[in-house]
């Protein structure tokens, strides 16, 4: 196992050269919306899938990582699973989703770890964006 470590930042990544028994992750919202939902992820978010039949799209995922975050306050519950989508460049980035139709909740914020803000997506689901400000 190879263990890296930033100075700048404190941070440490670690790494095994060996393939592991997981290859990937699938994600998955529960909607009462679908088909709205599937077209929002198609056409105003720009992510590709394949069309497995039915009508259910499956999205090929970006780039991917995964936290797990105590539940100090009880703000979110515990086992809360949520998903968010990262950026480089968080303002240009809200503005050509705007230009696309996507709704905001708020305005960009620094929340310590990076710049976040929230969007709606069909099926009353608020997603996180944000920059992070740590090295990817």
């Amino acid at each position: 196992m190879l263990v890296a470590y930033n100075e700048s930042s404190g941070a440490r990544a670690f790494s095994d050269t060996e393939t592991g028994m997981i290859r990937g992750m699938h994600g998955m919202f529960y909607s009462s919306r679908a088909e709205e939902l599937r077209a929002f992820l198609r056409d105003k978010l720009g992510l590709r899938g394949t069309d497995v039949g039915g009508g259910w799209l499956i999205f090929d995922a970006p780039e991917a990582d995964l936290g797990v975050h105590p539940t100090e306050d009880g703000s979110p519950p515990p086992g809360t699973a949520d998903i968010s989508f990262y950026c480089d460049d968080i303002r240009s980035t809200v503005d050509e989703l705007r230009d696309r139709g996507v709704v905001f909740t708020g305005e960009i914020e620094d929340h310590g770890y990076g710049f976040v803000t929230y969007f709606n997506v069909p099926g009353d689901f608020k997603v996180q964006l944000y920059q992070p400000k740590y090295a990817k």
